[in-house]
């Protein structure tokens, strides 16, 4: 049995449109080279797409592990050219992937930041910590300012 509840419908003019587990969805075909990608049927408005549709892996050509390989030395700090040695593929693939899930994070983050209330009123409670200070540093640290007014 296919778990689909974490799925929804991607049709603007379907009625369960973005609902998760309105049990609309069925398994109609599995497609890829291992047929491990599943094609995803919407029983309210009758529309076909994939599982991966509205991620960065939606239409990718390299295998699933060393794409989340490439994605987690990308965000470990390593290089473009590090990466792809490490992992053995070009560097203009390396970009690309990071390029397209810099784009979906970048968008994700547009929209949960578009549900969450507004702010009206900003605190800073400090500036910056000292862990150990010399004492030049301390006294350029008490001459600043110590409360920001906007």
């Amino acid at each position: 049995m296919d778990d689909l509840a974490r799925f929804c419908c991607h049709n603007q003019d379907c009625h369960d449109y973005g609902q998760r587990g309105a049990d609309n969805l069925t398994v109609c075909m599995r497609y890829g080279k291992h047929q491990h990608l599943r094609l995803l049927y919407c029983r309210s408005c009758k529309a076909r797409f994939s599982e991966r549709q509205g991620t960065p892996l939606f239409g990718a050509k390299l295998e699933t592990a060393k794409m989340v390989s490439v994605l987690d030395h990308v965000s470990e700090g390593c290089g473009v050219r590090k990466t792809s040695r490490l992992i053995g593929v070009h560097r203009d693939t390396v970009s690309r992937y990071s390029l397209l899930a810099g784009e979906h994070a970048h968008d994700l983050h547009d929209v949960l930041v578009a549900f969450s209330p507004q702010t009206r009123e900003v605190q800073c409670d400090e500036q910056w910590a000292l862990v150990g200070k010399r004492s030049s540093v301390a006294e350029r640290y008490h001459s600043f300012p110590q409360t920001v007014s906007v």
